[in-house]
């Protein structure tokens, strides 16, 4: 059983912070990559940031890039995502996904990653 849980979310003004975890339990057998995705009401699900659980490596969308930190706690089995300097337009649904086999190119396709968290939801205010 494999469970991804979200955590963090809340509300902030404009301008500041939040820090949002992710804790994968159950199998972690070839688990390769984690992400973050956002949903807005009315608008399609997001890519927001990757990190290979092995090697490391971070993506990010534009739109988040110099604001916005990924990172993972392996012995933790957890995921953040460090999100300063927000705008109101950050405000969403955040999803975390984790996936055993995505390869690089499809790490921003949502429909690649097999298990997905429930959501926690981020309300920036001006």
């Amino acid at each position: 059983q494999v469970q991804l849980v979200e955590s963090g979310g809340g509300l902030v003004q404009a301008g500041g912070s939040l820090r949002l975890s992710c804790t994968i339990s159950g199998r972690t057998f070839g688990r390769t990559a984690m992400g973050w995705f956002r949903q807005a009401p009315g608008k399609e699900r997001e890519f927001v940031s990757a990190i290979r659980w092995s090697g490391g490596h971070t993506y990010y969308a534009d739109s988040v890039k110099g604001r916005f930190t990924i990172s993972k706690d392996s012995a933790k089995n957890t995921m953040y995502l460090q999100m300063n300097s927000l705008k109101p337009e950050d405000t969403a649904v955040y999803y975390c996904a984790a996936d055993t086999s995505i390869i690089t190119s499809e790490l921003g396709n949502a429909g690649a990653y097999d298990y997905w968290g429930q959501g926690t939801q981020v309300t920036v205010s001006s």
